[in-house]
């Protein structure tokens, strides 16, 4: 359970970049995640892994980042359907995206919508067994930058979905 000064200082600050706040207090990122307002974050089990990347795959484009010690990768453009096997979800294309994803080692998948930068974002993070961030998949923008409507509806389905079956 996050600390009280720091659930203090999320709710001062819900747009504070997740990775810094987590280094500077010395938590996890999970913990600053769970210290944001409960309007802004809703969290459901790792199990679900699999129909939240499927569900995310027919979004269309999308920004996925991957933020490291050492580097913030960010990838834009749809993200492809995968399959387990091998003991991976395997984001199963040829070119752009893919690759071979450790979906065991995911604990829990984080809904968050919140201020940043000055306008709404909204993200799902899917936080690994250490309370680290695997990696984040942004909802899109439109061409006046305003999140996609569309996309905006299906994550709200999904946290929904996924946050109600964490609860039962």
């Amino acid at each position: 359970m996050p600390s009280t000064d720091l659930k203090a200082y999320m709710a001062d600050n819900p747009g504070a970049v997740i990775e810094d706040v987590a280094r500077e207090r010395k938590v996890t990122p999970r913990a600053v995640i769970e210290a944001l307002p409960s309007a802004m974050m809703r969290i459901g089990g790792g199990e679900h892994f699999a129909a939240v990347m499927q569900d995310i795959a027919e979004w269309g484009e999308v920004t996925l980042i991957v933020h490291t010690d050492d580097a913030i990768f960010e990838f834009t453009g749809p993200i492809p359907a995968g399959e387990i096997g091998r003991g991976y979800f395997n984001l199963m294309q040829p070119k752009g995206l893919h690759g071979h994803l450790r979906h065991e080692r995911c604990a829990a998948v984080a809904f968050v919508e919140r201020p940043f930068m000055g306008k709404t974002s909204a993200f799902v993070a899917f936080v690994n067994a250490d309370g680290g961030i695997m990696f984040k998949v942004f909802v899109g923008r439109d061409e006046t930058r305003a999140l996609r409507g569309d996309q905006l509806a299906r994550f709200r389905q999904l946290a929904d979905r996924t946050a109600a079956a964490a609860a039962a």
